[in-house]
């Protein structure tokens, strides 16, 4: 017989709570939900049940009533994500991204030729809201 062994977790950031400030704003932008996942109890015993039964070959589960799979829907029901409309992709063609970014953010990273955006960067500039934030800081947090 096999030994079984559960896996250890490995999880960051869990438990982060966004500032009650920045709700409507990210309910307006369609977030909303995102915002109420706050905690989860994660069961590592029945994630290790069942990473033992995905079959990496069909992307499914093999259990003893029959195949199964998890799907978009799935998580969108579960997350209470919305999954309709148009998905965001591709590469964006900005004239002056630095200028977009100070719109936008209210300030811009400053090292050498701006491409993209670090979430370092993001979370270094928009982890805490200042309790004297205006209406505009807020939205630019969100």
């Amino acid at each position: 017989m096999e030994q079984y062994s559960v896996l250890r977790d490995r999880v960051n950031s869990i438990g982060f709570q966004p500032d009650e400030r920045l709700i409507p704003f990210l309910k307006l932008a369609g977030f909303g939900s995102v915002a109420l996942i706050l905690t989860f109890d994660l069961r590592y015993d029945l994630i290790s049940a069942l990473v033992e039964r995905w079959r990496p070959k069909t992307h499914t589960f093999h259990l003893p009533c029959g195949e199964c799979t998890i799907t978009l829907e799935d998580v969108a029901v579960q997350l209470g994500l919305p999954i309709d409309g148009n998905a965001v992709t591709g590469v964006s063609s900005i004239s002056r991204p630095v200028t977009v970014c100070y719109e936008l953010l209210g300030r811009s990273p400053s090292e050498g030729k701006f491409a993209s955006l670090r979430l370092s960067w993001l979370k270094a500039n928009f982890e805490y809201l200042q309790s004297t934030a205006n209406e505009r800081e807020v939205m630019q947090a969100v």
